[in-house]
């Protein structure tokens, strides 16, 4: 489905989630062009490699150097000249007649009939283009071996000068989200920075009357903003800048003179709560004074309502610069699953990522599940091993939206599709890791 604001189906319609997640993609397509928020040389910013963790790689990294950058030695044993394997004789013998190791070459000759004992890494002669593994030859003295003709074929157990990366060639493409992985390969390149993607600004909020700050005396009705904290876990974990706007009260000239200062200074806008149909609830009422609304129900659970679209900063003007604006839901768990399934995708598009959304593995339930058709569920759960080596997954126990608990004590989600039904102890489901993610 496209996205188009202000779309009456859109508006009135539960969306299944790859529907929304459709959405979502093409809108923000569209605001990378019309903000120039990636592949523009004058945001690009140079970061020492040790702070280049989890940042967005804004231009292909070209390797300066051949890896390897000479031939040399796959493994410990003996390199010799391989023409020698090419002779009538079952048994050849070769002189042992020096020692190569990894930053100490060997600067003699090896002649026919000769061989160099050689570790890993070390550098191949010219004269040699064969490594026969050590434990494939038997060992007569400190100045000879012997190997069978058919234990080793010319040309093998060497690594040839390039093989892994050529000169001027790219070692990492741009959009890479960058990895621990990244940073090692980029320092065996002999390079010390990096050029990333500057990181987004990202505003969060709470609403609600009935939201208390930390530390305040909990009053009749009234519960702790998780939230925001939850969202800044969330966020911190994609190194973007956090932009924390607070608590703000049912109050609909509040809640828009918050989002319009968020609009001022952020990329994106994420709020909780105020999402849903109830009468203090002003999210979607706001949003079409400020911006574009994209306001629908989601065929899920948790996270039906959401709120999406995008912000200006100044009502009623024409404005260059649009902030991506998510309106999440208010139960704790609801908060947690939306992001995981749209938000968190969305800022790594945004972002320049070219890899955006989460793997997904599989795992053996060990209990039956009851789920009906016509909905993709999200359920907390615990990944383990069985007794016979293979993945199983248990549920955290109810699955209610409110239930930070549950989120707390899982490490995956299971996610039962839209078409699927019950299920069964035994069967394989997919599951969504949580490490790396939330």
């Amino acid at each position: 489905m496209k996205y188009s604001p202000n779309d009456p189906i859109l508006l009135t319609s539960s969306l299944h989630v790859a529907e929304a997640r459709k959405a979502i993609a093409e809108l923000v397509d569209e605001l990378i062009q019309e903000n120039r928020l990636i592949n523009n040389a004058d945001r690009m910013e140079t970061v020492a490699l040790n702070q280049a963790i989890n940042r967005i790689l804004a231009e292909d990294l070209l390797s300066p150097i051949d890896v390897p950058a000479s031939d040399n030695s796959a493994m410990d044993g003996y390199a010799f000249n391989g023409t020698c394997l090419d002779n009538s004789e079952t048994i050849i013998a070769l002189k042992v007649v020096g020692t190569a190791y990894a930053g100490k070459p060997y600067a003699g000759k090896i002649s026919a009939g000769e061989c160099l004992k050689i570790m890993t890494g070390a550098l191949m002669p010219d004269d040699c283009d064969t490594v026969i593994p050590q434990e494939l030859t038997v060992y007569q003295n400190d100045s000879q071996i012997e190997l069978k003709q058919n234990s080793i074929k010319p040309g093998e157990n060497r690594r040839l000068r390039g093989e892994d990366l050529q000169k001027g060639k790219p070692a990492i493409l741009a959009g890479r989200y960058l990895r621990p992985s990244d940073l090692g390969l980029a320092a065996s390149l002999g390079i010390a920075t990096l050029k990333v993607q500057p990181k987004l600004k990202v505003a969060i909020l709470s609403s609600g009357d009935e939201l208390c700050q930390l530390g305040e005396e909990l009053s009749t009705g009234s519960i702790y903003d998780s939230n925001r904290y939850s969202l800044t876990g969330l966020l911190n974990r994609l190194n973007l800048e956090i932009i924390d706007c607070g608590i703000v009260r049912d109050d609909p000239s509040a809640l828009k003179a918050a989002f319009i200062d968020a609009a001022k200074v952020a990329d994106v806008l994420i709020s909780s709560g105020g999402v849903s149909v109830g009468e203090a609830d002003f999210t979607k009422q706001i949003m079409q004074e400020l911006g574009d609304v994209g306001f629908w129900k989601i065929a899920m659970r948790p996270g039906r309502p959401m709120a999406f679209g995008t912000l200006k900063t100044v009502p009623g003007q024409t404005s260059k610069h649009k902030t991506l604006f998510f309106g999440l839901p208010g139960n704790p768990v609801a908060v947690m699953v939306t992001f995981y399934q749209f938000v968190r995708s969305a800022l790594l598009q945004l972002n320049g990522a070219n890899q955006t959304e989460p793997p997904l593995t599989q795992a053996i339930s060990s209990e039956s599940i009851r789920k009906k058709p016509g909905r993709t569920e999200f359920q907390r759960a615990i990944l383990g091993r069985g007794t016979d080596g293979r993945p199983t997954v248990k549920l955290t126990g109810s699955q209610g939206a409110g239930i930070l608990r549950s989120m707390s004590q899982a490490n995956c989600f299971v996610i039962l599709h839209h078409d699927q039904g019950n299920i069964a102890p035994g069967d394989w489901v997919d599951i969504a890791l949580f490490d790396g993610l939330l």
